[in-house]
């Protein structure tokens, strides 16, 4: 018998591991190209292994967890990271540096919904508060480690740091060998056609949808804010960077409150005021003329993003719980798709389009927010 406090934590350390690994691997690219000699654009043509390898991740997760339970699931993927990551340290050929960064995607992927629905399936009730003080380890992750290899580097070479990484990694993977898990919830066999079924679920594609534009907005956020600030405000990288990462502890600590908050408010409510958050943000970038504007429109945004993902996978959970997992993968699968196109979108039309994206994405998702509920409602009723 499992131990919810003991596999709670589990899920929390998979989502801190999440956000070490993925930051620090952005980390590296100036490493990268110093010692393979390579130029920008294919240092960066790393990045797209990322993501191509998350997708698969996301897509996998689900139908696996479903079927054979979480245990054996986040020790594979917690082992796949360690290669990947000692891996990229002693590697002398691009080519395994590619093929590391897609198996680091993969497992990170599974990792991110693996963890997201492991807390949700424990959870009974106030499933949208676990996920967000899940959410929080994940930006501790964000937080922390710039920092900390920043610090490093000054004292060791960026192959230990990265190896010393991979290592830290058995520390968790030993945790999940030693603690019990929930039983599988579909061990006599995984229902195909029911799973397959969900794909069409309209309800459930409304919510993937959602996710689709908070991924999207996320991302690019995170990726596109220091050009916008440079060209529009000709801020310094450093202070950009700094306005950036006051997202990222607004977020976190947003996302710590609302473990409280949404044990108390409706997630419906608490998602829309949240909305609300990111409509004003992007409207104080657009106006922005300072760096303290900057700031303050980028804490509105931080805080606007924190019940994105822990509110609507809440809802995922509470509707698919026999096939919850399933579920998490599809919506997640959608929710990585939207976070690719929408920064192809953002390259295409300029990072000066940033606040305007911000503002209609979030009419977007209120809207579809205010059909999904209005389904919702129905169907928990019936």
């Amino acid at each position: 018998m499992y131990k919810k406090n003991l596999v709670f934590a589990a899920a929390c350390i998979g989502m801190l591991l999440f956000g070490i690994v993925f930051l620090s691997l952005g980390a590296i690219f100036t490493f990268i190209k110093t010692k393979f000699m390579v130029d920008a654009i294919t240092a960066g043509s790393l990045a797209s292994s990322l993501p191509f390898g998350m997708l698969a991740g996301s897509i996998f997760f689900g139908p696996i967890v479903d079927r054979f339970g979480y245990k054996k699931f986040m020790i594979v993927c917690s082992a796949l990271v360690f290669i990947g990551i000692e891996a990229i340290a002693m590697a002398n050929v691009f080519f395994i540096l590619q093929i590391s960064f897609f198996i680091i995607g993969v497992a990170g992927g599974g990792l991110n919904g693996g963890t997201n629905a492991l807390a949700a399936d424990i959870s009974s009730e106030f499933k949208g508060a676990s996920l967000s003080l899940l959410g929080v380890f994940f930006g501790i992750g964000a937080i922390s480690m710039p920092a900390v290899l920043g610090l490093l580097s000054k004292t060791f070479s960026y192959e230990t740091i990265i190896s010393g990484i991979g290592f830290f990694v058995l520390i968790p993977l030993v945790y999940f060998c030693i603690i019990a898990f929930p039983v599988p919830k579909q061990a006599q066999g995984f229902p195909i056609k029911q799973s397959l079924s969900l794909i069409k679920d309209s309800t459930l594609l409304l919510l993937g949808f959602i996710l689709f534009f908070e991924s999207g907005v996320e991302g690019i956020v995170g990726n596109w804010t220091t050009s916008f600030l440079k060209g529009s405000l000709n801020i310094s990288e450093a202070n950009a960077l700094f306005v950036l990462s006051s997202q990222v502890i607004a977020l976190t600590l947003t996302r710590l409150i609302l473990g409280s908050a949404l044990k108390k408010m409706k997630p419906a409510t608490v998602q829309y005021i949240c909305y609300a958050f990111i409509l004003a943000g992007g409207i104080t970038m657009y106006v922005a003329s300072s760096f303290v504007m900057a700031v303050i429109a980028l804490v509105l945004i931080g805080i606007g993003f924190a019940a994105g993902f822990p509110v609507i996978l809440g809802f995922v959970a509470e509707l698919y719980s026999n096939l919850s997992g399933t579920a998490f993968s599809i919506a997640l699968a959608i929710a990585l798709i939207g976070n690719t196109l929408i920064n192809f979108f953002v390259g295409a039309v300029g990072a000066q389009k940033l606040p305007l994206i911000l503002i209609i994405s979030a009419l977007i998702m209120s809207l579809l927010l205010s059909i999904s509920i209005k389904r919702i409602s129905v169907r928990i009723k019936s």
